[in-house]
């Protein structure tokens, strides 16, 4: 007998169960860490683990889709009954989760007809395809099969965006005709719930809670980090896009330290399960490393060469539609539009600018469109001029009812002087590891010209420890540590470093590239 509902306790094999879960993503935390959250979990007090799948990251484009390294949920989900907790799953599609379009793929919007969460027929395809390769791998798994899954979500939230009376049935028939026989249950939330909320400490709500022998899930037990380009952004009142980091304010930090919250839980806990917990394991070591030291250089313009080739249209294309990546486009990142003027006049962007953009008229810095500031004054000039606009995609909205309309780049007509401009040549920069080995770098300048990549070496002395990275005096980009991408940083904020992981790094010399926006 699997998990089972009595009035509003749960029974778990014939037995009287309460769920005390908490939520850790394999996604956002280092393979080499999985374990090591997952016993804290466990000695926190709690015995169940809930999970979701991103599908961005599993399948980036259409072909192939990834389950190797970080990726490999069926090793998470042996570690996770290794170490004798339960799961419930969280497949999707969507799972919001404050990723890049909910952890949708963005080449879904290649198609302009496209529908997401509903039963439109290209999105219910690929949809088929992406659960006929993760179901199968997770079916084994299940408590009736001897594994931790004890329970499967339908999608998430759908509740609050309902927009299709026959995509959740469909989403619950997908699941099951695959093989998935364990509960299926679903989550949303009330709008009343902000109106009755009270301010205070975590834990005087879980002890109410308990008292009142219901069942728990801390959405995050552990938050982690948003590496890469993964973080997602709000909607309303207008569009913010998250931070790197992934800490939450939850019991373990982003870098798996107890917090005050964790022994509180802890103490909690304590007095609702029947074992004596198990001790709390050691942290990490964290380690102050010297500064890294940037001596390659290469501006942006010297780099083109190394990147997609350029795509000329006559029209502005998103990212999405470039042909670029196997027909998938471009996910994430930046892209480079150039076109040519011939005067100066009032440039204005109608928000058709997702999300930032750096303007240069003959490649020297003019002003930046974002979505406050939509016009700029080009400078007057008689002869042609090359106008380039370095677009940032910035995080595409995670929950809202315009996730249609997350497509990045330029998406519509920018105007000078009243006229479109038109006759564009576009390059991709989507950032992937393999420009930073391909590229010709050079010696730092005097005077190195931005936007600009940099490159150079962060001395590890012994075994690699955690650490974070301070970035003073950097504007805003994005640094890879021997080609992963650790991350975005801005000195704005109000994030001021970027964790850095012991198991990303190597012992000795280390590869640190860094791309900077602007000279600040």
């Amino acid at each position: 007998m699997g998990l089972r509902m009595n009035s509003s306790q749960f029974n778990l094999g014939g037995k009287p169960f309460r769920i005390l879960g908490g939520s850790l993503h394999y996604f956002r935390l280092p393979r080499a860490y999985w374990k090591d959250r997952m016993v804290k979990m466990k000695a926190c007090g709690l015995n169940t683990l809930t999970v979701d799948v991103p599908w961005s990251l599993h399948q980036p484009e259409k072909g192939e889709l990834h389950f190797q390294g970080s990726f490999d949920i069926e090793a998470f989900l042996h570690l996770a009954a290794e170490v004798g907790l339960w799961v419930i799953l969280r497949p999707g599609p969507y799972i919001g989760s404050d990723l890049d379009l909910g952890g949708l793929p963005s080449w879904l919007l290649r198609d302009r007809e496209m529908k997401l969460r509903t039963t439109y027929p290209g999105f219910i395809a690929a949809v088929n395809v992406y659960f006929d390769k993760l179901i199968p791998k997770v079916v084994p798994f299940q408590f009736r099969k001897g594994g931790p899954i004890i329970a499967v979500q339908v999608e998430n939230k759908y509740g609050s965006h309902a927009r299709d009376g026959n995509y959740m049935a469909f989403i619950k028939e997908a699941l099951q005709e695959r093989g998935i026989s364990e509960v299926l249950l679903t989550s949303d939330n009330h709008e009343g719930l902000k109106y009755g909320g009270v301010q205070g400490d975590l834990v005087a709500v879980v002890r109410e809670i308990l008292r009142r022998g219901m069942s728990i899930n801390l959405y995050m037990f552990h938050g982690g980090t948003n590496f890469g380009f993964m973080n997602g952004a709000l909607a309303n009142p207008s569009y913010k896009a998250l931070v790197t980091s992934y800490d939450y304010d939850a019991p373990l930090s982003e870098a798996g330290d107890y917090t005050p919250k964790y022994h509180l839980l802890r103490d909690l806990l304590s007095n609702f399960n029947s074992e004596v917990l198990p001790e709390m394991s050691g942290l990490w070591w964290k380690e102050e490393y010297e500064a890294a030291i940037l001596f390659q250089h290469l501006s942006l313009w010297d780099a083109l060469p190394y990147t997609h080739e350029p795509f000329k249209s006559q029209f502005p294309v998103n990212m999405e539609n470039l042909p670029v990546n196997n027909g998938n486009g471009q996910a994430y990142g930046y892209t480079l539009y150039e076109t040519t003027i011939i005067r100066g006049g009032s440039l204005k962007s109608g928000r058709n600018i997702q999300d930032r953009a750096l303007v240069f008229v003959n490649q020297s810095f003019i002003g930046i469109f974002h979505h406050r500031n939509v016009e700029l004054a080009v400078p007057d000039g008689k002869e042609k001029r090359i106008l380039s606009l370095l677009v940032e995609n910035c995080g595409r909205v995670h929950y809202s009812n315009d996730m249609d309309n997350q497509r990045k780049g330029i998406v519509g007509n920018i105007i000078l002087n009243n006229m479109p401009l038109r006759d564009f040549t576009i390059y991709s920069l989507d950032m992937s590891p393999d420009f930073i080995d391909r590229a010709p770098w050079k010696s730092v300048p005097n005077k190195p010209s931005f936007p600009g990549f940099f490159q150079g070496r962060l001395f590890v002395n012994g075994y690699p420890s955690d650490t974070f990275m301070k970035l003073p005096g950097w504007s805003k980009g994005v640094v890879f540590i021997n080609g992963q991408n650790i991350g975005r940083y801005w000195d704005a904020g109000p994030q001021q470093a970027l964790f850095l992981p012991g198991p990303f790094l190597n012992s000795g010399m280390n590869q640190a590239s860094l791309y900077n926006f602007l000279d600040s």
